[in-house]
């Protein structure tokens, strides 16, 4: 039995435009690093092919902008956006302690 790695990503859905509905969450990621899983959903690299875009849903085909999450918060690729970035629960802590240097917020 092996034990995938995982860490907490910047997730953005592209399939709508520029800005899309965004969140940090935990992922994890295949042995290749060609692939990664977040909850139900299992993403491929685009490879370059992607306008704005670096994965694709594997089930939908839909794009989206998956990276490290950023110290400073500015993970869209596109600033300027009123969405808010969703955190999931289960690694708020985390994130707010080990990427931001933050306390934790609500």
């Amino acid at each position: 039995m092996s034990v995938r790695k995982t860490r907490i990503m910047y997730i953005e859905n592209k399939s709508e435009g520029l800005n899309g509905p965004a969140r940090i969450g935990r992922v994890t990621l295949s042995k290749s690093g060609q692939s990664l899983r977040y909850g139900e959903k299992e993403f491929q690299r685009l490879g370059g092919r992607g306008f704005k875009a670096n994965y694709f849903e594997a089930e939908t085909g839909e794009h989206y902008w998956i990276s490290g999450p950023r110290k400073d918060g500015a993970d869209r690729l596109y600033p300027g956006s009123t969405m808010p970035v969703e955190i999931d629960a289960d690694v708020a802590e985390e994130y707010w302690r080990d990427i931001r240097a933050l306390p934790t917020r609500e």
